[in-house]
């Protein structure tokens, strides 16, 4: 996104969001776009909407552009704000500050979910492809014996050649996860209850069960939202299900799977798991899942970070860019859609 044009109406606008995020966020260039679409203050950053000190500015507000570690925007903090008209999130969910009090005033939301979606995507495939060729076990084993090792013997049967991925969610991130596995040779498996057969094919996986699709895959990716029926959705016996030697990644949300079971079965050797999130998150530091081989841990860093970060910041200027030239969102949030998302 480069495209973002000025127009004769800049809406008023307040950063809202932790100074260190807006530093993150924005290089140079970006931050000018910024300026050329909105009439903002730079270097005004609003973490707290009851502050006195940002009071004149959110009065006159008609857009936010918030980021993380914005506040709720409940009743309240709306009060502060009755010329506001949108609110444009430049980093993925919005369910941590956009409360039924923005739907109730018709307020209008977009977000950068979209541009986030890619790392996680891009981070997730790279762990499916490492996982299928062995590479835990392998580096395991030639940091332990330091001597020649047959890669025969150390890989076995693995590889990505037609092994099977099973893909649990068809959410932004999990279709790009399907659309980046599609030059490999590999076998898709999809879950997901608002997918049916042709989508899924369209997709390039086949549309299965999840007790199929843990029974049948070799890694088992999660892209599901955590909801309460999502909750713990890889227990104990659907994490039996899974083949000796099979791979989970999740990379989003802890609470969809059981950390106890999982635990039981790692320290088993009989899976193994990639993690950048857990329940809790971060896991107590006696937690054996930190030293075990047959698990990778990472701390969150699946989504935008570093350089990645621009790409969101200007998928939401672009899209405050839509607003203020009367467009459409490209990627509008909905309280419908809201409900079942991330």
């Amino acid at each position: 996104m480069t495209h973002a044009a000025p127009s004769p109406h800049r809406p008023r606008t307040v950063f809202a969001m932790a100074p260190a995020v807006r530093d993150a966020l924005f290089d140079d260039e970006t931050l000018a776009l910024l300026t050329r679409v909105a009439d903002i203050d730079p270097d005004l950053v609003v973490s707290d909407f009851h502050d006195p000190a940002a009071a004149p500015a959110l009065s006159r507000a008609e857009a936010l552009f918030t980021g993380w570690e914005c506040p709720p925007l409940d009743a309240a903090a709306l009060a502060l704000m009755p010329r506001l008209r949108t609110v444009v999130h430049a980093a993925g969910s919005v369910k941590h500050h956009v409360t039924d009090a923005c739907w109730e005033r018709g307020i209008t939301v977009a977000s950068a979910a979209a541009a986030n979606a890619v790392p996680v995507a891009e981070y997730t495939v790279a762990m499916i492809l490492l996982a299928g060729k062995g590479v835990l076990p392998a580096a395991t084993a030639y940091r332990t014996r330091r001597t020649w090792l047959s890669p025969i013997e150390t890989v076995g049967r693995r590889g990505n050649y037609r092994s099977t991925v099973g893909v649990v969610g068809a959410s932004r991130i999990g279709r790009r996860v399907m659309e980046l596995l599609r030059p490999y040779d590999l076998r898709v498996l999809l879950y997901d209850p608002y997918v049916d057969e042709q989508e899924a094919a369209a997709l390039g996986a086949r549309s299965t069960s999840l007790d199929e699709l843990a029974r049948s895959s070799q890694v088992v990716t999660v892209h599901a939202p955590q909801l309460p029926e999502t909750h713990h959705l890889f227990d104990r016996d659907r994490l039996r299900l899974m083949p000796d030697g099979a791979t989970l990644v999740n990379t989003a949300r802890g609470a969809l799977v059981d950390t106890a079971a999982l635990t039981a079965e790692l320290l088993s050797g009989r899976l193994s798991a990639v993690l950048d999130v857990t329940e809790p998150e971060v896991l107590p530091a006696d937690s054996p899942l930190y030293a075990l081989p047959n698990v990778l841990l990472t701390p969150h860093i699946a989504g935008s970070l570093g350089n990645e970060l621009t790409r969101m910041a200007r998928a939401a200027v672009e899209e405050l860019a839509r607003y203020a030239n009367g467009l459409p969102f490209l990627d509008p949030v909905c309280p419908e859609a809201l409900a079942r998302s991330a």
